[in-house]
């Protein structure tokens, strides 16, 4: 890994603001697949929406965890207007009747995963930690999976299982709305990557560390191999020893949001043992792949997250050399919300399609990905899988864009090879994330 000489200056920290809108360039046109039961979107240069940070940004209680999610709001995306050419119907902005991100087979194609998805995951069980109770969970997400012709996946048939911190099926948490908005975007993210797999939702009862991190902990009794986290916040001198009360499980992949506040380390994402999961824009391209990407900066407080951890001990698998301690990203795949992924939510909000944004897309994506990979060897962390394919065609080198001003240029620019904001870069088929 190379140095690189100091640029700029500036770390930032601190609990993402709920509210905050913005303009994104965003667009999203229909395109047919057979006898799918679905529409996709691909992006062109058209159109503008506004998102805003789910309510679950705004933490209930002092030192709570803030999920990283944007849903889009207003504005009509080039999806909806071609819809409207279509039918000669005008949708209202934000019309939440028809889905107007991308789908199932949009992100499997953007990262290699077509041939993977529809063999593996079999027997594979990925858990989603989140915070309060989505009651509405199941339900949505059978709507999600069966708009998208994937099978179903239900208490019934032993796929889907909602339990609490504690593994209980009947005592759950109160329901909340906007985290019920990041469940219903985690769950869908894990059934577009991973079809097979069976799905764990492990409800904490509040978004504390302390119960984030049990509920944690009960995923991987459960049996999960596989567990993705949508939450963080910023580093303290206690997150050492959350690592081994928490996140210290080996022969599990864990993943974690980088965070969507821009540059500045958050944790756990910074946690030694887990994936820290940066986010692109993806968009299509004239290329072979079909896809190009960049790092995910909207504005100076709203993209991805990066930067050298405070302290956490870097692994032995991270050589870069500009930081002592862990750095933060180690992969990435789509976060923007210009480039959003559908999503279908009914609690507490009007029932029906939404755009999702941020690296709580990213996140069970490469959980997923992981997970179609194959089970983990046991004793193994597999945040260093993705470093031993360093540089291989395995992963799709991000090289450009930033996502803050830092004194590194590498802590926040994207680079040939690694950089904070994308790791290593993303998924190219499953290669780099089997042991």
């Amino acid at each position: 890994m190379r140095s690189t000489p100091p640029n700029r200056s500036s770390l930032r920290s601190g609990w993402r603001r709920l509210g905050t809108a913005a303009t994104a360039t965003a667009a999203l046109m229909f395109v047919g697949l057979g006898t799918a039961v679905q529409a996709d979107a691909t992006p062109t240069a058209a159109g503008k929406v506004t998102y805003v940070a789910t309510p679950c940004a705004t933490p209930r209680h002092t030192g709570d965890l803030t999920c990283k999610s944007y849903r889009v709001t207003g504005g009509l995306t080039a999806f909806q207007k071609q819809q409207a050419a279509r039918t000669g119907v005008t949708p209202k902005a934000a019309d939440a009747s028809t889905p107007s991100g991308y789908s199932p087979t949009n992100l499997r194609s953007a990262y290699g995963l077509t041939s993977a998805a529809a063999s593996n995951g079999s027997g594979e069980t990925i858990a989603i930690v989140d915070a309060y109770n989505d009651p509405n969970a199941e339900a949505d997400l059978a709507t999600y999976r069966s708009y998208y012709g994937l099978s179903a996946c239900t208490t019934a048939n032993g796929c889907f299982k909602k339990v609490s911190q504690t593994g209980s099926t009947t005592s759950l948490p109160s329901s909340d709305a906007g985290w019920s908005e990041e469940i219903s975007l985690d769950l869908d993210m894990a059934s577009a990557i991973c079809p097979l797999c069976n799905i764990t939702l492990v409800e904490a009862t509040s978004a504390s560390y302390a119960n984030l991190g049990t509920a944690e902990n009960e995923a991987v009794a459960l049996g999960a191999k596989f567990v993705s986290n949508s939450y963080g916040g910023s580093e303290s001198s206690s997150q050492t020893s959350y690592d081994t009360s928490y996140y210290k499980h080996a022969g599990v992949a864990i993943t974690v949001s980088a965070g969507d506040s821009g540059y500045g380390a958050e944790y756990p994402a910074t946690s030694q043992y887990v994936t820290a999961v940066g986010g692109t824009k993806l968009s299509t391209a004239s290329t072979t792949r079909g896809w190009t990407e960049s790092v995910w900066r909207t504005s100076s407080s709203e993209g991805t997250g990066s930067g050298c951890s405070a302290y956490d001990a870097k692994p032995s698998w991270q050589t870069d050399t500009g930081c002592t301690k862990r750095m933060e990203s180690d992969v990435s795949a789509v976060a923007d919300p210009a480039t959003g992924v559908s999503v279908y939510d009914s609690y507490g909000v009007t029932a029906g399609w939404y755009t999702f944004g941020g690296t709580s897309v990213s996140a069970p994506i490469i959980a997923g990905v992981y997970a179609l990979a194959g089970t983990p060897a046991s004793g193994t962390y597999p945040a260093q899988y993705p470093y031993d394919y360093a540089g291989t065609s395995s992963l799709n080198d991000v090289t450009s864009g930033y996502n803050g001003s830092c004194s590194t240029a590498y802590f926040c620019t994207a680079e040939t090879g690694y950089d904070g904001p994308t790791g290593w870069g993303t998924p190219e088929g499953v290669s780099a994330f089997a042991n």
